[in-house]
């Protein structure tokens, strides 16, 4: 790696040795010169705010303003009044003419997060400033010149909402000149361990406690967790752990304590299956997903088995009694499993019997697409807002979806 690289990851605090990661930071290294458009895209809580700073730090712009925008949480009412600025009188409460940000970044970079969440009409004014440099204030006829260089990031597949009509095919070609992949922290399993490591150490100086540790068995539990909230969820687990435990050594029992259970199932993405065939709300969706091809395996595992059974009934059924009876577990199993083969069938009971195998009819497991996301939904919000006292930042962070999308969930679901 370049001295260059080296030093661009201690200055922002980036930690880790993945593959993927290092890929984007030298993708924003190499970019940073250039006045092109980025769009970074990933999951929720990646660190993707991390990459603009690298680029604006090393581009010929770096001496002016670097000026950070979360579209997601302003109101859409708003948001054209904070890029754009407003004329004094342009609406209700416009007691005085106001520099937007655009007018304010001139000469340097405006990083716009949760590009994804714009409107239509404010999409439109940004693909004007892209193509032309000009915009107008909102209750204004004249055009004024910005010299702005764009970063974008989204964690939604902009390629979706294009075809959706939600997101303007021609501003997602103008921002997308480069697009930087940021990696999930499940697909940076390695470096997990030391993220934790380096979080416990930060918090136990900030809170003034002793160092927390993790032995191998509760390192393997963390390394494998799913983190739907990545980075941003790991770091806050971190911090939970570091305040709230007194022992400074921790084993599998004590750290999954911390682990939300809704969260445990690992998400891997599908090789075979185009990543713009899915259309899921956000990453708990996912999950219920998994949930239920986890069922249609098991129904097929249910299949394979009986087969196998049924082409060398004696031998599968005298050594492995134990395995049998809990594969067919919805079947009754007899007083002692032990004696399964010499277990005789009792004609009184309407069941199969182990010793029957032959005309044993598995239960076939529905896929019940009726369950409702939209309960579960419910649930884990009105728990996240429970647990933090109903402030919906914290709340957003660790559902992972923006302040904007949780507004919208609490509105629709009348919570």
């Amino acid at each position: 790696m370049t001295d260059q690289f080296q030093s661009v990851k201690q200055k922002f605090g980036i930690i880790g040795n993945n593959t993927q990661l290092n890929r984007a930071i030298e993708r924003a290294i190499n970019v940073a010169p250039t006045e092109i458009s980025v769009l970074i895209t990933g999951e929720s809580g990646v660190g993707k705010e991390f990459f603009p700073k690298i680029i604006h730090s090393l581009s010929l712009r770096k001496h002016n303003n670097y000026i950070a925008v979360n579209c997601g949480a302003i109101p859409e009412g708003t948001i054209d009044s904070e890029l754009f600025g407003h004329e004094k009188g342009a609406f209700t409460g416009a007691t005085q003419t106001r520099k937007g940000y655009f007018e304010v970044a001139d000469q340097g970079t405006i990083f716009l997060d949760e590009v994804g969440e714009l409107p239509l009409h404010t999409q439109v004014r940004l693909l004007r400033v892209l193509e032309t440099g000009e915009f107008m204030k909102v209750g204004s006829s004249e055009t004024q010149k910005t010299d702005v260089r764009i970063v974008a990031a989204t964690n939604v597949n902009v390629l979706e909402a294009v075809k959706k009509g939600k997101f303007r095919e021609d501003l997602y070609y103008r921002l997308n000149t480069v697009e930087i992949q940021i990696p999930t922290l499940r697909e940076r399993k390695d470096d997990i361990p030391i993220l934790f490591r380096k979080f416990a150490s930060d918090f136990a100086y900030k809170y003034q406690r002793p160092v927390i540790h993790l032995n191998n068995e509760a390192l393997n539990i963390i390394s494998n967790y799913a983190w739907p909230g990545n980075v941003r969820q790991l770091r806050n687990f971190a911090e939970e752990v570091s305040v709230v435990e007194t022992k400074t050594e921790l084993g599998a029992n004590e750290i999954s304590k911390f682990l939300p259970t809704h969260s445990l199932i690992p998400i891997h993405s599908n090789a075979t299956t185009p990543k713009q065939e899915f259309d899921f709300a956000n990453e708990r969706d996912l999950m219920y997903q998994v949930l239920f091809d986890m069922k249609k395996d098991l129904n097929d595992l249910r299949k394979l088995t009986l087969e196998i059974i049924q082409n060398n009934k004696g031998d599968i059924l005298k050594n492995n009694p134990k395995l049998v009876q809990r594969i067919f577990s919805n079947v009754t199993p007899p007083p002692n499993p032990d004696s399964l083969i010499h277990y005789e069938p009792n004609p009184t009971e309407s069941h199969p019997q182990y010793n029957d195998i032959e005309d044993f009819e598995y239960e076939d497991i529905q896929e019940n697409r009726n369950l409702s996301l939209e309960d579960n939904e419910i649930n884990l919000i009105e728990k996240a807002l429970q647990k933090h006292d109903g402030r919906r930042k914290d709340t957003a962070e660790e559902l992972g979806i923006s302040e904007r999308t949780l507004y919208r969930k609490i509105k629709q679901y009348d919570l």
